[in-house]
């Protein structure tokens, strides 16, 4: 009986199943960082199309063969490693600035990316056709996820839901 609780309660990063989901999880941040290369090594783009599909494909079926590897404790513990170095979104009330500042964040690169294809066939050469700038964009949209907190998340899900209603709790009237 004390056997089976040392065992449930024993890491799992030294058996050869975590290290083999290491390998697979490895195999499956390569496959992506080979989606770039592949794009410039003047492949046709028709072919390179097809192996970036290939590579989401077989990226999601590899996932699902390292979770069957590493069983449910294991895949469970690379989460947790994982999900250390990476910044939590807590549930907290962000001031009006910061609100602001987040709500510009997230719907310029949006509105800028819905407006591109017109302002193109409009005037064809008022902006330069730069990767960076789009970079920029993305990466602005991705950094204002985490300026405006876990809160707007939430929110942000509550748009999908059918039955969602608004809601103000006194800790939001208090923030007001």
């Amino acid at each position: 009986m004390s056997t089976n609780i040392e065992m449930e309660n024993a890491p799992v990063s030294g058996g050869w199943r975590f290290k083999c989901g290491i390998a697979l999880f490895a195999l499956m941040l390569l496959l992506v960082v080979a989606i770039p290369v592949l794009a410039m090594s003047g492949m046709p783009p028709a072919r390179v199309a097809a192996l970036t599909g290939a590579i989401f494909v077989g990226n999601k079926i590899i996932l699902v063969v390292m979770i069957a590897v590493m069983g449910k404790a294991g895949f469970q513990e690379l989460k947790r490693t994982v999900g250390g170095y990476l910044p939590s979104l807590k549930d907290e009330i962000v001031s009006p600035a910061r609100h602001a500042i987040g709500l510009v964040m997230f719907c310029l690169p949006l509105v800028s990316a819905l407006f591109e294809p017109y302002i193109d066939n409009i005037w064809p050469d008022l902006r330069p056709n730069r990767w960076e700038f789009q970079l920029i964009g993305d990466l602005m949209l991705i950094a204002s996820i985490f300026v405006l907190g876990g809160n707007f998340w939430g929110k942000v899900r509550a748009v999908f839901i059918r039955t969602a209603r608004p809601v103000s709790t006194a800790k939001d009237m208090q923030a007001s």
